[in-house]
């Protein structure tokens, strides 16, 4: 079975470590992979061959604080109203909401 990859991913664990493990010089290794010499070197210097997490280390997308974040929630779980016709009604009261896809 081979490795699952993402839609850009151009590598993988096999081609990393075969990198990682190659004698032979970065210019070598570049034009035998088809990659950039700079991305073979920094290949070489990894410790490890799995895939990186891309994105923030700490992800903080949101601006709501525990607080008025727990105020959404009860007021949605009490109304059952949509999220837009909720998004309306709490604006008034937390004026810094906003729409997650905008």
């Amino acid at each position: 079975m081979g490795q699952v990859q993402h839609g850009s991913a151009t590598t993988t664990a096999a081609v990393r470590r075969a990198i990682q493990h190659g004698q032979a010089s970065l210019r070598t290794l570049s034009i035998r992979y088809g990659f950039n010499p700079k991305t073979v070197a920094k290949i070489v210097k990894r410790t490890s061959t799995g895939d990186r997490r891309t994105g923030p280390k700490k992800p903080h997308a949101t601006i709501l604080s525990v607080g008025d974040e727990a105020v959404v929630v009860a007021f949605r779980r009490h109304t059952l109203l949509p999220l837009d016709d909720c998004l309306y009604a709490l604006q008034p009261t937390i004026p810094h909401l906003r729409p997650a896809c905008r």
